[in-house]
């Protein structure tokens, strides 16, 4: 009997090692047993944040890892308040834009003659839909894709960038009735003066609080520092040089292009030509209305900020795979227009429920923000910003190309003929989604990092 205590204190010392007694079988087979322990322990904690990223991002990546680091608050973050910045940006930006199309009436009035005043206004109205749509003009969408490839994890990139960028539909909202009430209780010398007073703020904020990346950042906390750097280590190109070969071939870009272009032809035929159609088949003049013009934005903006929540809910509790979020709302970010604007097409004489179908699908539209329109973070976040400009000039194309059809289609302005227009738009759409879905991939591209292990610092 006096055996057996003598036999347990031998498996003391191992206790220390017990967390890597899953090594103990390994010892067997590799001469560095005295560091197995501190290795497997350290491959359990961190391992899937790599192996995940590494298998494949299609596959909800960084899942274990991303919920491990959120000890570091979404809540008064870094990323979030650049996110908010991002989004007061956008704001002021499309304010900017939709003050100048407003005011410029005023403009015009004040130097014509009333039967000029005429022309001018309506020419004002056809037009100032298009300089108010969401249209990713100049430098500023490819600039915030290139800064977010390095702030944002992989499974909050919807959320971030749908904060970000649904800051234009609002600033469209806003500024279409304000503009329109400064206008008359006081000038129109006053829009300039009161949106350039707020865009001056918001550009001293961003130049004090904003960072290029999160190691320059100078307030953030070590713990979110270390959750997005971990997150993206696997997903960042080390390489100075453009893979400008490699990206020109990569079918998954393509596949954004050709959504990007669909989209726009709808959106740009809904936004630009209903209007017109309403005024000279239903004769209702919506542009008349400042709350039903900015609807379709507010529904838009709306849109965008619920789509990004589910999205990277979708992914981060459901485990639904990155390319599969992605395809589901481009399909209903393009198949719901579509259909609202053939639609539009066949309502006969009824104002009303034009402008709910316009929208409507203006709505829908917004599902594509956490669809397609985020999709270059996720083959190439080095180059996001190149790929977006890609993208982006092809997009432009619909809005100088549209409305010439439209006008060479629509000679007499029969219903009959706006169908024909209708129809066009919403088969370019369609087809847009169908070869988004068939080609599109949701991991990192091989061509988009040359040192796979490596990271830009």
């Amino acid at each position: 009997m006096g055996e057996v205590p003598e036999s347990t204190p031998p498996p003391r010392p191992a206790q220390p090692q017990q967390p890597g007694a899953s090594a103990v079988g390994l010892e067997s087979s590799s001469p560095q047993s005295s560091q197995l322990p501190v290795g497997i322990m350290r491959s359990s904690v961190r391992g899937p944040v790599v192996n995940d990223g590494e298998d494949s991002t299609d596959s909800t990546p960084l899942l274990q890892g991303a919920r491990q680091a959120e000890a570091a608050p979404a809540c008064c973050s870094a990323r979030y308040n650049l996110a908010m910045l991002a989004f007061f940006g956008f704001f002021v930006l499309y304010a900017l834009r939709v003050n100048l199309s407003v005011a410029l009436v005023d403009m015009v009035d004040s130097n014509t003659t009333l039967a000029e005043n005429r022309t001018s206004k309506e020419c004002a109205d056809h037009s100032a839909p298009i300089k108010v749509l969401r249209n990713q003009t100049g430098v500023t969408f490819p600039a915030m894709h290139a800064m977010w490839s390095s702030w944002a994890p992989p499974l909050e990139r919807s959320k971030l960038l749908s904060i970000s960028y649904a800051g234009a539909q609002l600033g469209t909202v806003i500024s279409l009735p304000l503009c329109g009430i400064i206008c008359y209780y006081m000038n129109w010398t006053y829009v300039f003066y009161l949106f350039g007073i707020v865009g001056i703020f918001w550009f001293v904020l961003w130049m004090w609080l904003v960072s290029d990346t999160p190691e320059t950042h100078k307030t953030i906390s070590n713990n979110e520092k270390e959750y997005i750097l971990s997150s993206l280590k696997n997903q960042l190109s080390s390489q100075k040089s453009v893979p400008w070969i490699p990206i020109l071939k990569s079918l998954p870009l393509w596949a954004i292009v050709v959504a990007h272009f669909s989209y726009n032809w709808t959106f740009y035929t809904l936004l630009t030509l209903l209007p017109t159609y309403m005024k000279e088949i239903l004769r209702f003049n919506v542009q008349e209305n400042g709350f039903l013009s900015a609807l379709p934005y507010f529904g838009c903006w709306l849109c965008m900020i619920l789509s990004g929540q589910a999205a990277d809910n979708l992914r981060a509790k459901w485990n639904v795979s990155t390319i599969c979020v992605r395809r589901i709302f481009t399909l209903i970010g393009m198949i719901g227009p579509a259909v609202f604007l053939v639609a539009a097409g066949f309502i006969g004489c009824d104002y009303s429920l034009a402008v709910a179908f316009l929208t409507i699908s203006t709505t829908l539209g917004g599902f594509c923000s956490s669809g397609f329109s985020i999709n270059h973070l996720d083959i190439a976040p080095s180059y996001a910003g190149i790929l977006l400009g890609i993208t982006n000039t092809f997009a432009t194309i619909p809005g100088m190309v549209g409305p010439v059809i439209a006008k060479s289609l629509t000679p007499d302005n029969t219903v009959r003929e706006w169908q024909i227009v209708f129809c066009i738009a919403a088969a370019i759409n369609v087809f847009g989604a169908i070869f988004f879905v068939l080609l599109a991939k949701g991991e990192v591209q091989k061509w988009a990092v040359s040192d796979y292990h490596g990271h830009k610092n």
